[in-house]
């Protein structure tokens, strides 16, 4: 099969696929056929609306393709008549749409790449081409964007699939891209799904001005200072208890009912130094 037919394919059905997803909310929020037919339209092609219009090279595919509107259409209409709750149902959408992840992902990407953008912008098309129908339907019932958190990884495989579509289509692989973004993002997509990867929540580390100051070398060279006097009074406390310990035994030695009080007698020494001072 030709590869361009191939990803033809994938790129309506996961259109197809998404639609059926946005109705699928529609029908849990209990509109009536506009809201279906919003809800489907937004999510199967607000994606790539969006990145054409950022590009600015002329009408959004979606309005000149006319599989694209027909599909979103279709989908939107049959499943207002049809429930698709089951659970094999809701298995085969997660199929098509990790299938369309990497497809749009790595097809944002090169349209970047192709209007002349660098690699940082043409993966960021590839990440709006991916994920801005599923943010869109999410605003639209206000709901906070399921790529934001709680979608196992769904915008992180986007960011990937689109990188790697970039180095390929840099080397002139832009079949080996686009297959490759396909594939991986799949594959890890429904790992994903399956194992519950997520990302972790954000860090509780607090930046204080107290925790920067201890950075500053005036800090360290202070603390460095006040060690080095540390270490010294503890081995003048270390001698001074030496050489309180070599008296006692002396003493004892000469008269054995002779006790010795090592804190007396280091006061008693300050004490005397103290006075000749004086």
């Amino acid at each position: 099969m030709d590869p361009e037919l191939l990803f033809r394919l994938v790129d309506v059905t996961g259109v197809i696929a998404n639609a059926l997803l946005g109705a699928a909310l529609a029908r849990a929020m209990r509109f009536d056929l506009i809201g279906f037919l919003v809800m489907s339209t937004a999510t199967a092609l607000g994606g790539g609306m969006v990145r054409d219009m950022l590009l600015g090279v002329g009408f959004p595919v979606a309005l000149t393709d006319p599989l694209y509107l027909a599909g979103a259409f279709t989908a939107a209409t049959i499943s207002y008549f049809i429930s698709f709750q089951s659970k094999w149902s809701h298995r085969m959408l997660t199929i098509l749409d990790a299938l369309a992840l990497g497809c749009w992902s790595a097809t944002g990407a090169s349209k970047g790449l192709s209007a002349g953008l660098g690699w940082m912008p043409s993966i960021f098309l590839g990440v709006v081409t991916a994920t801005m129908g599923g943010i869109t339907r999410d605003v639209l019932v206000n709901r906070i964007p399921s790529v934001f958190g709680g979608n196992p990884l769904y915008a992180t495989f986007s960011i990937l699939a689109a990188a790697q579509m970039v180095v390929f289509q840099h080397a002139g692989l832009y079949t080996a891209g686009m297959t490759s973004a396909i594939v991986m993002c799949f594959i890890f997509s429904l790992l994903a799904r399956y194992f519950k990867w997520s990302l972790p929540e954000p860090l509780n580390w607090r930046v204080t001005a107290n925790s920067l100051r201890k950075l500053s070398p005036d800090w360290l060279a202070k603390r460095r200072a006040g060690r080095l006097h540390l270490d010294s009074l503890e081995k003048r406390v270390d001698a001074e208890n030496s050489s309180i310990t070599d008296t006692s035994t002396r003493l004892e030695a000469i008269d054995p009912d002779t006790k010795v009080n090592p804190a007396k007698e280091s006061r008693a020494r300050r004490r005397d130094q103290l006075n000749n001072n004086n």
